[in-house]
């Protein structure tokens, strides 16, 4: 064997590749180790050590000393073992079989050398196997095994740091089922998968392609870049190349939304009032607005005015759609939409694109109604109020309107409430409040026996009534929900009173939840 020629061609490759000159020796003294292995003793042990300068080889015969006590008597497979050490880290070791051929008993290794111990090793020379063309062969995938792997390396190391930004690529191949192969030039391919690909785009070979990369995936085959043009990242890296203001900071893309191919809408900002944000961002005539379109297949991109007020934002966000009014929930994070019957369905979008984009891009759930059927809504279950006060409080109908006008819902509440709060009413007067205070008390004992045992059963507790921070509609409201003891309070959370739409907010019913809790408090301190 001629190791003054392997010597050379390894010189000359890691020159050429930048390859480390030991790393590629070291991988071929392995290799010669292995086949050493299959050639005389399959469970031995070997190491070879080849001098490149005076073109020699040595081989040796490798043992490892073992604690027996700790391994295996019978020949199985590896077995793991973990021990929990502590409530955090785990520690685990191998348990293997003792191997005659490899391993030494710690007396054994004490007659060789007294200074062993478990962990060392042991080697004695051997006879060198006569490889003849089997070590040019080794040598020579070794290297190829060493350029690739340090093309790989020099493919991740300079793209790791363009991960996050568009690069510009030469289709190389293509088919229907797999990724679209680009070509990003000095033999470096990217991935782009058909779920990154914007429907229905049609990419063909040489065709030059932008595209986002997403990260760089490790395979046996090498590093492998995985490319997107469907990613809302590339939308906003393309508004950053297309306008100035952005990559200078000057103004700010505080959200985005897109269904790829079809439609998209960015919000932006700026902290200098002598620019308009969404005017720079369209430009003149829309030149730039067009030509991120344009690199997403034209897709239609509506740029809209950020603002830290989200019933503002949706209404920018919803333009030119004219919204009628708007119907918060903050306890569901979501917000009724009122439009009128003609501004509907532009509200909506074709297959709700619009609203979804809208509600994507201001993170609220938004809910598209017609103002009409909103209004009729609410008008119907006000008559239905105002009719029930008419027939059971036997009163006419501008005063069965004030109470529905007041927030009052049931006979309950009117017979029930503090006093005090239906004595604020403009043109209540105690006479008048303890009028409906008794026709609401008879009219609830008018119903049959069924009826007033569920009333009954119905009503709030004592201790509820009287409890820290109560009122009596509250209560009353919550006893209508089940609720109608302390412990019961307790056993709910803010949530739970929220969805009961009682009439009070997040803070007052966290207070009331702490006060009704005050009692198990008391107990377990003493």
């Amino acid at each position: 064997m001629n190791f003054k020629e392997i010597s050379n061609a390894v010189e000359s490759v890691s020159n050429e590749k930048g390859i480390s000159q030991e790393i590629v020796f070291g991988a071929i003294e392995a290799a010669l180790a292995t086949a050493t292995k299959r050639r005389m003793r399959e469970n031995a042990e070997f190491r070879v050590s080849i001098d490149w300068i005076e073109d020699t080889c040595n081989t040796y015969r490798v043992w490892t000393v073992v604690d027996r006590d700790k391994m295996l008597d019978d020949p199985e497979p590896s077995q793991t073992w973990q021990l929990n050490a502590d409530e955090e880290e785990k520690v685990s070791w191998e348990l293997q079989a003792f191997n005659p051929d490899a391993h030494l008993t710690l007396d054994q290794a004490k007659e060789k050398d007294p200074d062993l111990v478990v962990g060392d090793t042991w080697e004695e020379p051997w006879p060198n196997v006569d490889f003849g063309r089997i070590m040019a062969q080794i040598a020579r995938q070794v290297i190829f095994q060493k350029v690739r792997e340090a093309e790989r390396e020099r493919v991740a190391s300079e793209y790791r740091t363009k991960v996050g930004q568009l690069i510009s690529g030469t289709v190389k191949r293509s088919s229907r089922d797999s990724a679209v192969i680009l070509d990003l030039g000095n033999n470096v391919e990217g991935a782009l998968y058909r779920e990154h690909i914007i429907p229905r785009e049609q990419l063909r070979v040489e065709d030059r392609v932008r595209a986002y990369l997403l990260r760089i995936d490790s395979e046996n085959k090498g590093p492998q870049l995985i490319l997107s043009r469907t990613c809302t990242e590339m939308l906003i890296e393309l508004f950053r190349v297309e306008v100035p203001e952005i990559a200078e900071e000057v103004i700010e893309i505080r959200g985005a939304a897109r269904i790829p191919g079809q439609r998209a809408k960015v919000a932006v900002t700026t902290n200098d009032r002598r620019i308009d944000a969404v005017g720079a961002c369209v430009g003149m005539r829309g030149s730039r607005v067009q030509a991120v379109s344009g690199a997403l297949d034209n897709e239609r991109i509506d740029v809209v005015q950020w603002d830290a007020d989200p019933v503002q934002l949706v209404i920018n966000a919803m333009s030119p759609v004219t919204i009628e009014q708007i119907v918060r929930d903050d306890d569901l994070h979501s917000m009724d939409i009122l439009v009128r019957q003609e501004q509907h369905a532009i509200a909506i979008g074709s297959n709700g694109e619009n609203v979804r984009l809208a509600s994507e891009l201001c993170g609220w759930k938004l809910n598209i109604r017609r103002y009409d059927d909103a209004i009729r809504e609410q008008e119907e279950k006000e008559q239905r109020l105002i009719e029930m006060f008419m027939n059971r409080l036997e009163v006419d109908e501008d005063l069965a309107q004030v109470l529905v006008e007041e927030s009052f819902t049931s006979l309950e509440e009117v017979a029930y409430v503090d006093i005090n709060e239906m004595l604020d009413i403009e043109g209540f007067t105690e006479e008048i409040v303890q009028a409906l205070r008794e026709r609401a008390e008879l009219a609830l004992q008018e119903n049959d026996d069924s009826d007033e045992d569920t009333t009954q059963s119905e009503s709030p507790s004592v201790e509820l009534l009287n409890m820290d921070g109560m009122t009596d509609m509250v209560a009353w409201r919550l006893a209508s929900q089940g609720i109608r003891t302390v412990p019961d309070l307790a056993d709910l959370a803010i949530p739970d009173i929220l969805d009961m739409e009682i009439g009070i907010d997040a803070e007052t019913a966290g207070k009331l939840i702490m006060a009704a809790r005050q009692p198990m408090f008391e107990s377990s301190d003493s």
